[in-house]
């Protein structure tokens, strides 16, 4: 096999199999002091982190929070233990940098035109503070399952090592934590405000 063909299957198990051990041995060479290695992590943290923040901010405020959270992963860097995962942990970060900018944007307060938002962000934003309050009516391992892999897209392997849960458990908090919030909305919608 030729060593060509070989990088290719690293990379394509290093891909979908387990990205975070990836981004985690990447560090650990970025931080010995491998540029290559260093320069390879924030590229495909960028993209994610792309991904992750046009889900939930507008276009115009998008890359801002993306080099936020890369200058804090860089400054942050020798805190992170090479021998975790470093995906949970740059999501945390780039949790922070999301608040943040929603922080910053309510303090601005200065109406963007309705042409820089996606179609359904403006629901989305909706959306995320009533999934927020119903996850806080859930039990925390319920909560937590749901966060991880429906809110921040771990899978279902990653949830399990992330909240100490069997992958089985996981799964099964995540069905009933739903099933319990959407009989929250539908008792919502039934029961009618009172004047």
């Amino acid at each position: 096999m030729t060593n060509g063909v070989k990088l290719a299957k690293v990379r394509a198990a290093a891909s979908t199999n387990d990205m975070t051990a990836h981004w985690s041995a990447l560090m650990a060479r970025g931080r010995a002091g491998d540029r290559r290695a260093y320069d390879a992590l924030l590229g495909e943290t960028r993209q994610w982190l792309g991904r992750y923040f046009q889900r939930r901010l507008p276009p115009a405020h998008v890359e801002d929070a993306v080099q936020e959270t890369l200058i804090a992963l860089h400054h942050r860097r020798h805190d992170f233990d090479c021998s975790q995962p470093l995906r949970p942990w740059l999501a945390a970060i780039a949790r922070f940098k999301w608040v943040d900018r929603l922080r910053l944007m309510e303090r601005e307060k200065a109406p963007l035109p309705m042409e820089s938002f996606v179609a359904s962000h403006e629901i989305d934003v909706v959306s995320c503070h009533a999934v927020r309050g119903l996850l806080c009516q859930l039990r925390p391992a319920q909560a937590a399952a749901i966060r991880l892999v429906k809110i921040d897209g771990l899978s279902i392997g990653e949830a399990s090592a992330a909240t100490g849960q069997s992958q089985s458990l996981v799964k099964i908090n995540i069905h009933r934590g739903l099933k319990r919030m959407a009989g929250q909305c539908a008792g919502e919608a039934a029961d009618p405000q009172p004047p």
